[in-house]
């Protein structure tokens, strides 16, 4: 019996204080970077169809799954309502539950309007009947992939991570994403993914266009069999006429500028298209012309592939994509291709501030600025403090610290702490307070 509660003693997982913090730290963040650095204390109705925000399904008012609201509406409009779908289908209750839904684009907060019945919004209540250039699929009734299941899935032990495409935004497992034997998912020696973007197999035939454009577009592991001709990319190279309009490229410089300026625009606007890692060679030389020509400042007059963009669907890719960083960066935005982005409905390709990297890098950004200001305010609190009281908050913290350090040094390694003993601590910073 001793032996058994040895054991127990020895598989209860303990965890160190910096340990605790640094996870509250990375929670924090990832809070952040979901949320967009959204606080959550007004409701989003008011900007209109933002570009990306973080959006979540209430399928109790809104049972259809035909609508979405923001942050602050699932915080205080919907606070208290079951936010775990399988919690719900094993109680078979009929207790509210909201989904979360990550980030939408071009989307505007539901909360409040005809689909709710006669629920109104609490933080904005006059709204429009219906927004009618909202999407919704069925990630809204909180379903996802091709299997149409939920996540985390209530009928699987082990859940694994779901992948986003960035046009359709709905999510993926990755056993049916279709991958071909021959392909694989662009991973680093850590299996951590180095894409920046993913196109489902649906979604990649609106996406043909994209076969014009160098390899360099594909996250390495996929370049092989990205759908594109290697021979083919290299005559599209060689051939693209001067996004300048009177520009050319000759012996690989573009006519427009100085050879001086133009190699500092090809070596500063390559290293976005290719994420920051060198190509070499003819590869290396080619990308940096098609990337020079592009930032001319003439790039609104002529198409970077003159007749060679695939416009009309002719060339189809039936295959999930993977893009790599910065691949956006290198997209054609000539009135020609403009339209087309339009005509498939993908302009939001062409706008940064459509990507989930900008959007995360906007929330670190909020994040820092955030914690900037706290501490500012903490700053600023102790320094409208008078001599004495600063003195006091200053000797209450010598005397946590001191106590803290005699507890830990005399405490039993081997042993967790338990809220007992963290309660005996206050109680002797209470009892030392009390004899000074």
């Amino acid at each position: 019996m001793s032996g058994e509660l040895d054991d127990d003693v020895e598989a209860e997982q303990t965890i160190s204080i910096n340990e605790y913090l640094n996870d509250v730290e990375e929670k924090e963040l990832e809070a952040d970077l979901v949320l967009g650095g959204d606080e959550g204390k007004e409701c989003t109705y008011s900007k209109g169809y933002m570009k990306r925000q973080a959006i979540f399904s209430c399928l109790s008012c809104a049972p259809e799954g035909n609508a979405g609201v923001c942050t602050a509406c699932s915080l205080t409009c919907h606070d208290g309502h079951e936010s775990w779908w399988w919690h719900c289908i094993v109680m078979s209750s009929s207790v509210c539950k909201i989904v979360e839904l990550w980030t939408k684009r071009n989307f505007r907060c539901d909360c409040g309007n005809s689909k709710f019945g006669e629920f109104f919004c609490k933080l904005f209540p006059s709204k429009d009947v219906e927004n009618a250039e909202n999407s919704y699929n069925h990630n809204f009734k909180g379903v996802y992939c091709t299997c149409n299941r939920p996540y985390p899935d209530p009928d699987v032990e082990e859940q694994v991570e779901m992948i986003q495409c960035c046009i359709c935004e709905d999510w993926f497992h990755e056993e049916h994403i279709g991958l071909e034997p021959s392909d694989e998912i662009p991973r680093d020696d850590e299996g951590e993914p180095v894409y920046e973007d993913f196109i489902c197999k649906a979604c990649s035939a609106v996406c043909s266009f994209l076969s014009t454009y160098p390899q360099t577009i594909w996250a390495a592991g996929l370049r092989r069999n990205a759908g594109c001709n290697t021979n083919k990319d290299k005559d599209v190279l060689e051939e693209i006429p001067s996004a300048g309009g009177s520009g050319k490229l000759e012996n690989g410089i573009c006519s427009n500028g100085s050879p001086r300026e133009d190699n500092a625009i090809a070596n500063t606007s390559a290293e976005s298209v290719t994420g920051g890692k060198g190509v070499t060679g003819e590869s290396s030389k080619k990308i940096f012309d098609l990337v020079q020509c592009m930032n001319d400042g003439g790039a609104h007059i002529a198409c970077l592939f003159g007749d060679n963009i695939v416009v009309d669907g002719s060339i189809s890719l039936t295959k999930p994509l993977f893009l790599s960083k910065n691949w956006r960066a290198t997209l054609c935005r000539c009135k020609k291709c403009l339209s087309m982005y339009e005509q498939k409905r993908v302009p939001y390709l062409i706008d940064e501030e459509d990507s989930i990297a900008e959007y995360e890098r906007t929330a670190k950004q909020k994040r820092e600025e955030k914690l900037q200001q706290q501490e500012g305010a903490e700053l600023t609190f102790l320094n409208k403090l008078g001599h004495v009281e600063k003195m006091e908050i200053l000797n209450g913290i010598a005397d946590m610290k001191d106590e803290f350090h005699n507890f830990l040094q005399s405490f039993d390694p081997s042993k967790a702490i338990t809220s007992d003993d963290v309660h005996q601590i206050f109680e002797n910073l209470a009892k030392k307070r009390r004899r000074e």
